[in-house]
């Protein structure tokens, strides 16, 4: 194949450029996590207040109460996976150009640190109740001795053996789908990394 000397004093005066993928040294970007995070921790509460205010507003014009509670479970379990691809997507977003396998890794990174944030905020509700009950003790204990003490049954030999089944497979369900739901979301964080992951671009 021959060049004439127009083709080749015009790739020359033209070349093509091509910005490569860059690879950081540090893969791991804490920047766009923060904003990943703050994304989906911001969507979730969002959409679940909207889950909810739908929820409260179909009980009230009288629907059937399993119902309802129904479709605010499977709300919360979608909610989770809108924000999550949403902050997997802004967090891929905010960095340079990057590989796909980089920035599902850094959504990954998103994803185990939401969700240990929100475990977190969970048990410190949790333990903000608990701290309320026991500064209230004092007073309950007093007042339990002032009416002359309680009489409490033995409740562990009253207990029913389908009452026991019954809380084992509710307890092994919600384990079941707390893990399916963390698998499901971790899928999400990826896919919206890899949607959101800028590519190089190419001049010409």
């Amino acid at each position: 194949m021959t060049y004439n000397s127009e083709q080749l004093s015009s790739q020359v005066a033209n070349p093509t450029i091509v910005n490569p993928v860059v690879n950081y040294h540090d893969q791991v970007r804490w920047g766009p996590i923060l904003a990943g995070i703050t994304i989906a921790l911001t969507g979730q509460l969002v959409l679940s207040a909207l889950g909810a205010a739908i929820g409260l507003s179909a009980g009230a014009t009288g629907a059937d109460a399993g119902s309802v509670g129904l479709g605010v479970a499977i709300w919360s379990i979608v909610s989770l996976l809108i924000s999550l691809f949403l902050g997997g997507w802004v967090m891929a977003q905010s960095c340079g150009p990057m590989t796909k396998k980089t920035a599902i890794l850094n959504a990954a990174i998103l994803w185990g640190t939401t969700l240990a944030l929100s475990s977190w905020l969970l048990a410190s509700g949790i333990s903000g109740a608990a701290e309320v009950v026991a500064a209230n003790a004092g007073e309950i204990a007093d007042r339990v001795q002032q009416q002359g003490g309680v009489n409490i049954p033995n409740q562990v030999q009253n207990v029913d053996p389908n009452q026991v089944r019954d809380i084992a497979t509710n307890t092994a369900t919600a384990t079941w789908s707390f893990i399916l739901g963390s698998l499901l979301s971790l899928a999400a964080a990826m896919i919206g990394a890899a949607v959101g992951a800028r590519k190089p671009r190419v001049y010409a």
